[in-house]
Order: C-alpha cells, then structure tokens, then sequence
C-alpha cells in the first residue's frame, strides 16, 4: 500500500512516510493509492470480532511495513487504557442506536485515534532514531486527546493551539493541567480557524518543518482517519446483531470532516452504509455544501457544542480528491480558488446528485440541540452531549425509518455541564477522571495568533 497526495506532487510513500510526514510536502492531503474493496463475505467475517482484533485487521489493509506482531502490540497497548471493554460500545435507546466514543483518557472519540497515533509515533522515532515536535490545533478535544497520547514519552514535544475562550472548561482544563516537561499548551487570541491555518502555515514552510522535526496529530494525519474507520465496522457487526438489516445510517456531528471522511472510506471499502447524515451546528459550511452546494467561509459563531465550531473543514480535501474522481489537478486548483475567494460552487445538477448519493445534511441549532438533550434524556433517563445531540437530532429529522440509524456519540456530556444544565436542570455525573481537575497545576502560554510568533515560540523550546 502506497500513499499519494490529493494535490498530485507526492507519491509513492510507503505508510510510515505517510505517518511522519502528516501534512503532504505539496499542501495536499496524503491518502492511500488505492481504497482497498471488501466482498460481503469480508465483511460477515468481521462482524463478531472484538474491538481490537478488529482493528488490527482494518489497519493490516493499510499499514504495509509494519509486521504483524508489531502492529498487534501498539493496537492491543492503545486500546487497553479504554474503561470499557468493548471500546466503543453499542446502546438501543428511544429507537436509535448510540455508538458511544467516549470510552478514552479523555472521554472524547479523538482517544480512539490519537491513542493509536501517538503509541505509532514512538514506535517509528525509536527504529529511524529520531526525535518529533508535534504541533497541532484543536477545537475543544484533539488537544487533550493528542497530549494523553504522547505525554512523557521519549523524543517528543507537543505543542497544542487552542482558541482562547472558546473551548469548554473541562476541555481547556484537561489540556492545561498536563504538565509534563514535553507538553506546551499555547492560547490563541483567536478562533480555531486561525490555529488551523497557523499550522498549515507552518507545515507548508518545508525548511523550517525539517529543521524542527515536525509531526502532525490533527486529522490532516492519515493515520487518524484511519483509525476511525474501524469503529464504522465495529458498529455494523453489532447492529447486524440487533437486527439483521442489510444497510444502515450512520449520523455523525461534524465540523472538521475527518469523523464523517472515515464513514465515507468505510463505505467505499464496501460495508453498507446508505447515507452518512452529516449534522453540524450553526458553523453550517459542511450542511450548506450538501444541501445547497455552497462551500463558503462565513463568520465563526461560538455555540453550545465548540467542537463543530468551524468554518473550514480541513478534511474536504480529501472528499474533493474522489468527487473529482482522483484528479489532483483540479483538487489543486479548487483549493486554490478557496483560498483566493473562501467560495466553491457545486450547483450543476450532476454535482449535486453526486454528492447527495453520499449524504444527508441538517443544521442543528442551540435550540434544538438542547431540546434534544432533554427530550432524550426525559424518554430515556441517560444524557447526551451537545455535539451528539446534533447528531440525534439530525437523525430524528433526516432518516426514514426504513433502516437502522446509528449516531455516533462523540463526547461524554460531563464536558459541557453548562449545556447539559440548560437542558435538564443538573450538571451531568462526574466520571473519576475528572473529580478534582480544577485544582490542580495548569500551565499555559497566550498568543496572538500570528504564524510567526507561533513559530517562534516553537523554535524556543522544541527538542
């Protein structure tokens, strides 16, 4: 398996490369070559396996390199500091099926990538002998999630861009109370867009990226996407279980694209997935794009669910790369164009029946997405977040009923009690890890959000 990127100008990587490089040296996104196909038979084959069996047989189709045992070991280590056995387990309730993500270090679905991701990195620093500094933004949970994965491990450094005040407390906490020597959380005087862009800013300056060793642990990393394409599988198995269907959808609350970009590789590898129902709060740019064909950048609002709270998805590349069927030259210049205008227009008839073959989408606002939280949790006594409960309420909205819907639950709601009392009158229980966080050792440095103070910074204090 070889990897290429969606601007054309890198190829021929083998899976490590791919892991290490993150970000395409062209500015693209790195994908594989070719998408491996899973017969029926395949997938039946699949269905009752545990958790991490499963993944370790998902990744054996894409990570070429790596030996077996090696590969088994880093799954079966990344997935054992999980508090439940099944790893992501599957609810019934009130008619919909909750695939729950929340399960990791840091109660939020990027565990399930970035545990892997960071036990991967090590693995591949200790055989080339080397040393990374990982730089990363995050939203609300790729940060925490990235820094319980590589903390205190040898040869790297973390560097972690969040929106200063626009992240939850818990979400800011978690961060800022890691203090081992290799951690460094940086503030922003901005949005995560800013951050974003920031690190590709960075990325996209090959010298200094070399000089520093830098690594990638956003889901511009392939490695991340593909982690998350196992739990599309896992999810399958145990709904086949419950019913016996023959297809299902899969709702999935999304601001970045990476989570609902794992759906649609499960989906090309042949497991039966009808439609992915992409739900996102006001930061609509993603639902606009599948129901009106309008890719345009507008002003970042601040919501109830701060993980979606984004107006460029930096995983639409990889969609644009197979929309327009493997051509990098016009990937290369739709970006272009973005970056020119912040617009892209699919209005022609052909585009949009494309891309609705693929999806459904719905915007979810603050209303309706504490509505949500109380209605379910009146009908069924358990709670959810505000980003799941997009995707609940996206569900409720946008599936027929003809097949099963599961909703992926990205986030245990002890993250966001203010939503979460908004809705039904009380903070959500308290899971262990979090009693007491906000006593403890915070350590954090504020930014302006300008690529050449952050390089700086990184300069100073990267290995």
């Amino acid at each position: 398996m070889k990897y290429l990127s969606t601007r054309g100008q890198v190829r021929d990587l083998s899976f490590k490369d791919a892991v290490m490089m993150g970000l395409a040296d062209d500015g693209g996104l790195l994908l594989p070559e070719t998408i491996p196909s899973l017969t029926p038979g395949d997938i039946a084959a699949l269905e009752h396996l545990a958790y991490p069996e499963l993944a370790f047989q998902i990744l054996s189709l894409f990570a070429g390199g790596i030996p077996s045992a090696d590969l088994k070991t880093l799954v079966d280590r990344s997935y054992a500091v999980f508090d439940h056995p099944e790893i992501t387990p599957l609810q019934h309730r009130d008619g919909v099926f909750i695939l729950e993500l929340f399960h990791g270090p840091t109660l939020a679905f990027k565990d399930v990538a970035l545990q892997l991701l960071g036990n991967l990195f090590e693995y591949l620093l200790k055989e080339r002998g080397e040393k990374m500094n990982i730089i990363g933004a995050t939203s609300g949970d790729t940060g925490s999630a990235a820094i319980y994965g590589v903390k205190g491990k040898e040869n790297i450094r973390i560097f972690i861009l969040h929106p200063q005040g626009r992240v939850s407390p818990v979400q800011e906490l978690q961060m800022t109370t890691v203090t081992d020597a290799n951690v460094f959380n940086l503030a922003i005087r901005g949005t995560f867009d800013d951050g974003q862009r920031i690190v590709k800013e960075i990325f996209g300056d090959l010298p200094f990226k070399t000089a520093h060793s830098l690594g990638a642990v956003n889901s511009i990393n392939w490695a991340r996407v593909l982690a998350q394409v196992v739990y599309y599988f896992y999810a399958w198995g145990r709904v086949r279980r419950a019913t016996d269907c023959k297809d299902f959808y899969v709702s999935v609350p999304t601001g970045n694209f990476g989570d609902i970009f794992a759906g649609y590789v499960a989906r090309r590898m042949g497991l039966p997935i009808r439609k992915l129902i992409l739900a996102t709060n006001e930061n609509n740019i993603l639902s606009r794009f599948v129901n009106e064909g309008d890719y345009s950048i507008g002003a970042v609002a601040q919501t109830l669910s701060p993980s979606m709270d984004i107006q460029v998805a930096s995983n639409f590349e990889r969609y644009l790369y197979y929309f327009f069927d493997e051509d990098a030259a016009r990937v290369r210049q739709a970006m272009n164009d973005f970056q020119q205008s912040g617009r892209l227009a699919f209005l022609r008839q052909e585009e949009r029946e494309k891309i609705n073959r693929d999806f459904l989408a719905m915007t979810v606002g603050q209303e309706q997405t504490i509505a949500t939280i109380r209605d379910f949790y009146r009908a069924t006594g358990a709670v959810l977040d505000p980003h799941t409960a997009v995707g609940v309420c996206a569900r409720r909205e946008l599936s027929g009923g003809e097949a099963p819907v599961v909703c992926l639950s990205t986030a245990h709601p002890a993250k966001f009690p203010a939503a979460v009392r908004q809705a039904i009158g009380r903070d959500p229980d308290l899971p262990p890890s979090l009693a007491g966080i906000e006593t403890r050792e915070r350590r954090c440095e504020t930014i302006d959000a300008d690529t050449a103070k952050v390089k700086a910074y990184l300069a100073a204090n990267a290995l």
